[in-house]
């Protein structure tokens, strides 16, 4: 398939088109104004927040909103609010970069995306102007903190499914909200709360939610497995009053502003498990290089070696993933935007034209953060179990990230149901399907055995040859959803396995293809080494999923044929798996930790 530029820079566009190195953002073109916001942000942690890390987990009374709002008088809990509210109005590289630099801040990185994430960016993007000029810069200078309440005891996925009611007044003044939220982030010290309750029992709406109006109480501190620092709670509302003028958005249309906001936490959660993923590699092999068994250092060992280059294979995808990303919603934004810059709700419409891309990154940075947390511990061995080594509280921590901002399980459905949805309008992925259908079939034909000669394709450097993985990855992709659709039909929507399967597949499209865009852009042979490394494990994957894809999917005279071509993917016949890793994990050992700058 050839490369169209157009497409491949709008949603979805990279499961339908090659893109070009040069068209592609990656990490080295952050510019030197985009890095300075996030040096100020790790600068602010290393000193305020590290030094009193136990005591966060320790949920010392007053010390975690204390700390936010020192944030906010050197400016970072504005960092996303206009610069006419207040705030510093960055673009979403710099805040990929943000969450990056609070992963270190553990638990307090939790309380400060509620706060600057979910809790401000409603108001950011369907506020209206009198909410935005009356909310924003308290918000953005940490004169009130936020929290944002959605999930309720018998609604989590199934957000619509909410209970908590919102009658009018008899005077049509107000509002009045019953029901209970449960998990809420920064209940414990939140003085504004978006809320999502039902008018009448029927039409979902949001509202802005001002604690000291009264009707608002919380229930004590949860006791959860991880992220201990972090201030969780239940939400009490009985007939809590809401003034009119604080419905956020429209009524019944809060569906609207609770999937926008939740596209911009996935984003958000992958760069935070960006840094996380730096953050474990760093400990684990410094750990590695100091602790010695039979005589020498167990970095020295090559099962220990295979253990650092994985982690460090993942962080390097994860980072050209996620700023691959940023770098198109960013441009996206941009495009035809005044001084004052987008209409927030013009905003939230383009940012939605990449759920598929945040859900991508949501999962695959969640699991390579698992996989590392996990490989890390391990490094540790019985150390990594005890309290006093900080691998112990990243494993806890990590695990909520497969659960937050809508379980991995509803996201891989999201990528392939939003994927529909640009189908219908207008991304060519019909077309795209049938063309790499009539491509495939030949190959699926004559197919014996697992060979990867119908994706090779020519010959040429590691990045190159790892494109070309890239380009049959693609084009099974394309022919396996086509062929699920047409079998399937309607009833496609209860395969979930199906799906899930073909969303794997997609996940480590995006994840390779970045990697290896970035570093055929660099012409570096160490970024050429890393996301070899990477595709060599992602590559099991993705023949898994397909392979079982093709098995449910595709016609019966073609079945085996397809399930053939998949498992081709894990074949990597001209690269010594071994020795690349050997080689990455050498840079990792002389780096101290993830082996390029940033």
């Amino acid at each position: 398939m050839s490369t169209d530029v157009e497409t491949v820079a709008t949603g979805g566009g990279f499961l339908v088109a090659q893109a070009r190195p040069e068209d592609v953002f990656t990490p080295e073109d952050v510019s030197p104004a985009e890095r300075s916001v996030a040096e100020l942000a790790r600068d602010f942690v290393a000193r305020e927040v590290l030094p009193v890390a136990e005591r966060i987990e320790a949920k010392e009374e007053g010390l975690v909103p204390a700390l936010l709002r020192r944030m906010g008088e050197v400016g970072l809990l504005g960092a996303e609010v206009p610069e006419r509210y207040g705030g510093l109005g960055v673009d979403l590289v710099t805040a990929a970069l943000l969450g990056e630099a609070y992963a270190r801040a553990g638990s307090f990185a939790v309380s400060v995306g509620a706060h600057t994430g979910i809790g401000s960016l409603p108001i950011v993007y369907f506020g209206t102007d009198e909410q935005r000029e009356r909310l924003l810069p308290d918000l953005a200078s940490g004169r009130r903190l936020a929290a944002y309440a959605l999930t309720e005891p018998g609604s989590g996925s199934d957000a619509l499914a909410a209970r908590t009611t919102a009658r009018l007044s008899p005077d049509g003044r107000a509002y009045l909200l019953r029901g209970q939220k449960q998990w809420i982030t920064n209940a414990g010290f939140a003085d504004v709360f978006v809320v999502y309750a039902k008018v009448d029992g029927e039409r979902f709406t949001a509202f802005i939610v001002e604690r000291e109006r009264g009707g608002l109480t919380t229930g004590p501190e949860v006791h959860k497995m991880g992220i201990e620092g972090s201030s969780t709670r239940s939400v009490f509302l009985d007939d809590a009053p809401v003034p009119v003028e604080n419905v956020l958005g429209e009524v019944g249309r809060g569906h609207v502003i609770a999937f926008n906001i939740l596209n911009v936490g996935r984003f958000k959660l992958g760069a935070g498990c960006m840094g996380s993923l730096k953050e474990v590699l760093a400990a684990a092999a410094a750990y590695a290089s100091e602790r010695r068994q039979f005589g020498r250092p167990i970095a020295d060992f090559p099962l220990i070696q295979e253990k650092l280059a994985e982690m460090a294979a993942d962080a390097y995808a994860v980072e050209s993933a996620v700023l691959r990303a940023a770098g198109l919603m960013a441009r996206r934004m941009k495009e035809g935007a005044g001084e004052g810059g987008l209409d927030g709700r013009e905003a939230a419409r383009r940012l939605e034209e990449f759920a598929l891309e945040c859900s991508v990154l949501k999962v695959l940075g969640s699991e390579a953060l698992d996989r590392a947390v996990d490989e890390g511990l391990q490094i540790h061995g019985g150390y990594g179990y005890m309290r006093e080594f900080p691998i112990e509280r990243a494993y806890r921590d990590s695990r909520i990230n497969r659960i937050f901002e809508g379980t991995n399980e509803i996201n891989r459905l999201v990528v392939m149901q939003t994927l529909m949805r640009r189908a219908m309008r207008g991304l060519p992925v019909l077309q795209a399907a049938a063309q790499a259908l009539k491509e495939l079939v030949p190959a699926a034909r004559e197919a014996t055995a697992p060979d990867p000669a119908w994706w090779l394709g020519t010959e040429g450097g590691r990045a190159e040859r790892t494109l070309a993985w890239v380009r049959g990855a693609r084009s099974l992709f394309l022919a396996l959803a086509g062929q699920a659709a047409e079998r399937h039909g309607q009833a496609i929507e209860e395969e979930e396995e199906l799906l899930a399967r073909l969303a794997d597949l997609a996940i480590e499209l995006f994840a390779v293809e970045s990697a290896a865009l970035r570093a055929k852009k660099a012409k570096d042979a160490h970024k050429a080494a890393l996301a070899g490394a990477y595709a060599a494990s992602a590559a099991r994957r993705a023949a898994k999923a397909a392979a079982e894809v093709a098995a449910r999917a595709v016609r019966p005279e073609l079945a085996r044929g397809f399930r053939l071509l998949g498992e081709s993917l894990a074949l990597l016949p001209d690269d010594d798996v071994v020795e690349l890793r050997r080689a990455v994990a050498r840079d990792v050992r002389e780096a101290g930790g993830y082996p390029l700058p940033g």
